[in-house]
């Protein structure tokens, strides 16, 4: 990073930081006492001292004033308060809101205590002598920080574009519209964690544990040739950082009251969220490998038994099946045989990056009876049956537990629901007398 920002720059940065946290602080010193209480319990402890008769606290209806002011959130927005003033046609305190209110204290502030700072607010004027310095540092430390972002962004941006296009080959198109299919957080954070948390993961002394770690849930997932484990660790720590700043984007679009000290657990869902998320891609793909392997293996048997050898046979598998997870697996079966591999260690990738029993038998079968030179065609005949079996005795046990599971939400929803149908009629009757 010193690399990118000039030591100039850091210096103003730091420089414009330091003024702007010391300027806010002066513009918030008072209000530290409250930092504890919500907004109605501290207007609760100022309206106590503003209205005290023996000791009213001039700065207090001040604070009350500015602080009404400040409820501008929709549960807020409905509520009425008394007037101090204004009375209806009944002589009794008019509703108003909460910003009339906080207006109606800063007006007794100036006009009952000639308060200088109230009577500032009314006109207009900046409430704290120490806003100036506060606004002109932050600009510094907004143009600062733009700066560094433009020049983080547009730092050897030829090099990288080229680097991209090298990576991703001819299939750039292809390549993004599978990131399109595993979501809108890979799909916009890609950008980002692939250009500026990777490298630094790549760096990393514990770079080889990242991939023993990641290897396989990525093989699993079928994302190998679109995220490395380096990318997809740098992945987490980017939502390290993403997950609490579309949090603090949402709290302040929806005017909501939701307390900062959550930031720290939003933080921590951002790096668990991916292994989450992988896992679930997992699973998903290991049932749709599941499903099509019946047909897979009928095609298999078929072609096997119609002279081909089974790697051939992969091939019309792939060309007579619909697009899945099983034809990709057998088409990077074929790939590594073609780039020199022998077909019982292609056979045995695949059985590793699945992680399935079902694939591990299949794979098992092929090896052994291609080690022997036996006939594989009856060999996956009675492994189709097998595997049918198989599917049909996981349906029944599915429909078996369907029963249980679907008791406790009948007995929560639909037996009250019968149940008030019921005794309500009889109910009514027997409360107005049989009439």
């Amino acid at each position: 990073m010193l690399r990118i920002v000039p030591n100039f720059l850091f210096n103003l940065l730091l420089t414009c930081l330091v003024l702007s946290s010391f300027a806010s602080a002066q513009s918030k010193k008072g209000e530290s006492y409250y930092k504890h209480f919500d907004k109605r319990q501290t207007a609760e402890i100022l309206k106590d001292s503003c209205e005290n008769k023996e000791n009213p606290q001039v700065a207090a209806c001040v604070e009350l004033g500015l602080l009404y002011q400040k409820f501008k959130e929709s549960k807020f927005k409905k509520e009425k308060q008394a007037s101090l003033f204004k009375k209806d046609k009944n002589g009794e305190a008019k509703l108003i809101t909460y910003q009339a209110l906080g207006k109606e204290y800063l007006q007794l502030a100036c006009d009952q205590y000639n308060d200088i700072e109230a009577c500032g607010v009314l006109k207009g004027e900046d409430r704290f002598q120490s806003s100036d310095l506060l606004v002109n540092a932050s600009y510094v430390l907004i143009f600062g920080s733009v700066l560094w972002i433009a020049l983080m962004v547009f730092q050897d941006n030829e090099k990288y574009s080229a680097q991209e296009k090298l990576d991703e080959g001819d299939s750039d198109s292809k390549t993004r519209s599978k990131f399109d299919e595993y979501g809108v957080i890979l799909k916009y954070s890609r950008p980002f964690f692939k250009r500026y948390f990777s490298p630094i993961v790549e760096g990393m002394k514990g770079r080889e544990k990242l991939k023993d770690k990641y290897k396989k849930t990525l093989a699993g997932a079928g994302l190998t040739d679109l995220i490395s484990p380096e990318d997809f660790f740098a992945f987490k720590l980017f939502l390290i950082i993403g997950f609490p700043i579309v949090f603090l984007g949402v709290r302040q679009f929806m005017e909501a009251d939701w307390a900062l000290s959550l930031i720290p657990l939003v933080a921590v869902l951002g790096f668990v969220y991916p292994d989450i998320w992988i896992k679930g891609i997992v699973e998903k793909r290991q049932k749709d490998i599941v499903k099509g392997m019946p047909f897979a293996v009928d095609m298999l048997a078929l072609s096997v038994e119609a002279g081909l050898d089974y790697m051939q046979a992969m091939s019309k598998v792939i060309e007579k099946s619909k697009p899945g997870p099983l034809t990709d697996e057998f088409t990077i079966v074929i790939k590594e045989n073609r780039l020199g591999a022998p077909k019982a260690k292609a056979l045995r990738n695949m059985a590793w990056r699945v992680d399935l029993m079902q694939i591990s038998s299949f794979c098992a079968t092929l090896v052994a009876a291609d080690s022997v030179g036996a006939n594989i065609g009856p060999i996956l005949k009675a492994l189709s049956v097998e595997i049918r079996q198989k599917k049909s005795a996981q349906i029944e046990k599915e429909g078996q537990t369907a029963a249980t599971k679907i008791l406790f939400p009948m007995m929560i929803f639909i037996i009250p629901a019968v149940f008030i149908m019921i005794a309500a009629p009889l109910a009514i009757e027997s409360l107005s007398g049989g009439r």
